[in-house]
């Protein structure tokens, strides 16, 4: 359910930036900002009798996971200017097997052989939405994404490996590293009112809460799956404009986003059934762990 929720939130993106009128580097700038306040003041209810103990508990790997997760954000803005959307979709639809693979080299980790086939079909559902766009692809934009991918991957690891400690305050400074790395490029300062409104709920309620509930679910759940269900934003993404813009996306869009939720959903419910027969706890880990 978290994971889900974080999917459901960085599906937004597109609905958000129809909405703001800016530059790419000025809306990345203030929803960085906004990201880490609103994580910060989540951290400071949560371990506000042990704030600094937190800080320190994310260790080497914490300060790793904020770098790669702030420079997977700008690989991502990147890709997106120098390669086809296509392209950028269908190579972060590998992010699952390349998330088993460094989960099996870093922690030994192994993924189940239905999850892996889930992957490969969400995968084929996103190739299926890409369709003809795919040769519109630049080799840079492509490696740029490739990049992107590949950092949220060992992000994701990282995260499992040290699931018995917080990495909030580690994805909190992802996000003010994030913004401080764009400033060179960025316009803050040539915002409006109402944009800064804009920007503030796409800081917090798309990116800042994406990423909380991501951090939450991933101590939860096995590194592959949680980079499966996180491909949910895929389909939704057009959704929110199709509904908040008219724009009706194509019949292959369709099809390829059916096909990645069904796979989604399909895993999720054979893990389910299987821990039932089992007669474990379908949730996988005591809620407690979150805390």
């Amino acid at each position: 359910m978290l994971l889900t929720g974080s999917a459901v939130a960085y599906s937004t993106a597109g609905y958000f930036t129809r909405l703001i009128d800016l530059d790419a580097w000025t809306i990345l700038f203030w929803r960085g900002l906004f990201a880490g306040l609103f994580l910060a003041g989540f951290i400071a209810w949560q371990e506000w009798r042990r704030l600094g103990e937190a800080i320190r508990a994310i260790g080497g790997e914490g300060l790793l996971v904020a770098l790669c997760s702030a420079l997977a954000t700008v690989c991502f803005l990147n890709a997106m200017r120098l390669t086809s959307v296509a392209d950028v979709m269908v190579i972060g639809a590998t992010g699952p097997f390349l998330t088993a693979a460094m989960a099996w080299l870093l922690i030994g980790e192994r993924e189940d052989l239905a999850t892996l086939i889930a992957s490969l079909v969400a995968l084929l559902g996103v190739a299926l939405m890409a369709g003809g766009a795919l040769p519109e692809g630049r080799l840079l934009g492509d490696l740029l994404a490739f990049a992107m991918t590949a950092l949220m991957a060992l992000v994701m690891v990282l995260i499992r490996r040290k699931r018995g400690v917080s990495m909030l305050p580690a994805v909190c400074l992802s996000t003010f590293l994030c913004a401080a790395i764009v400033v060179p490029w960025a316009r803050p300062l040539t915002v409006s009112g109402h944009d800064l409104v804009l920007l503030a709920l796409f800081g917090s309620t798309q990116f800042g809460l994406g990423l909380l509930l991501l951090t939450l679910g991933m101590r939860l759940v096995s590194a592959p799956r949680a980079a499966l269900i996180n491909a949910l934003d895929t389909p939704l993404a057009p959704l929110w404009v199709w509904l908040a813009f008219g724009e009706t996306p194509a019949g292959a869009t369709i099809a390829g986003g059916l096909i990645v939720m069904v796979a989604v959903v399909g895993d999720i419910g054979l893990k389910q059934l299987k821990e039932r027969s089992r007669g474990q706890p379908s949730a996988g880990a005591p809620l407690d762990a979150i805390r």
